[in-house]
């Protein structure tokens, strides 16, 4: 770990009893012990101040075609520079990128170190190649809401679009200072029941006030992945509940495919994906079948 990373003071937290410290960053509202991490990983109690651990540690760098994120209706056929870090809020068994988000120590230790200069200057060199901005993508990123805020301050300043590709877990009051640098936002929302948020370690209102909130201010989209057996009854509540926001709001409704604690299980079935789009479209305009 850096020694800029490790003296990188968090925001939203306070201090608490005994040297503790209060995370307020999502709505896990952490109560994190010296020498500890909050459950992301990364948030850490160091001497009674909450540090942004993994402050400029990348994991992934990326030019992506704009429609990876998925973003659809968001400069279609343009690319994005996509960067990555490690760790997440939420405790998915059937996480795609579990890599970065939940066992990353072993590709942390070898992480790289960039500065949001470094990130930046990244950008504009790829802008010949079509790259309009900066993702931030691959694991949780608003976990690293330090670097992401600064990073997308110096974009914005640059003439750069900032996306963020996020579970959504993120408190009003971090949100609301984020949202006038961004662009683009492709929110998961995992699920419909309280139940099933409780399961992956997040929580359902939030989410959606991430939504609503969000879909006032920049572009968003929305994606489900779909999981057989468990999720996919949600799918038409979900397209209700986000057409009563706004009937335009792109949903993408994409295939599980086995992976870590899930691995063994069946992929989702195309004609489930294709049905359930069908079951969507009848309140929204905008829906996209993924991973096909």
């Amino acid at each position: 770990m850096s020694d800029a990373s490790q003296k990188k003071e968090a925001a939203f937290w306070s201090a608490d009893e005994n040297n503790a410290v209060r995370c307020g960053l999502c709505p896990h509202r952490c109560l994190v012990r010296e020498n500890a991490s909050g459950a992301c990983g990364v948030r850490e109690n160091r001497e009674g101040k909450l540090i942004a651990s993994s402050y400029g540690q990348i994991s992934s760098v990326a030019l992506d075609p704009i429609e990876k994120k998925p973003l659809y209706m968001f400069n279609p056929g343009k690319k994005i520079l996509s960067i990555g870090g490690f760790g997440c809020n939420m405790k998915c068994g059937f996480c795609q990128n579990y890599e970065i988000s939940s066992e990353y120590e072993s590709i942390r230790q070898r992480a790289g170190l960039l500065s949001p200069d470094d990130v930046v200057e990244a950008a504009l060199r790829a802008v010949p190649d079509g790259n309009i901005g900066v993702a931030y993508t691959y694991n949780e990123p608003l976990i690293g809401y330090e670097f992401l805020y600064d990073c997308a301050a110096l974009a914005r300043s640059k003439g750069l679009s900032n996306v963020l590709v996020t579970n959504g877990c993120i408190n009003a009051e971090p949100l609301e200072n984020l949202l006038p640098l961004t662009d683009a936002m492709n929110i998961d929302l995992k699920g419909f029941t309280d139940d099933f948020y409780t399961g992956v370690g997040g929580d359902l209102e939030t989410v959606k006030e991430t939504i609503k909130r969000a879909s006032a201010s920049c572009h968003v989209e929305v994606t489900t992945l779909v999981l057989p057996g468990e999720n996919e009854g949600d799918i038409p509540e979900i397209a209700k509940w986000l057409s009563s926001i706004d009937p335009g709001i792109p949903l993408h409704l994409t295939r599980f495919f086995p992976r870590y604690h899930y691995d063994g299980r069946q992929p989702t079935p195309r004609e489930t994906i294709m049905r359930l789009c069908e079951a969507a479209k009848e309140h929204l305009t905008n829906v996209f079948p993924g991973n096909m």
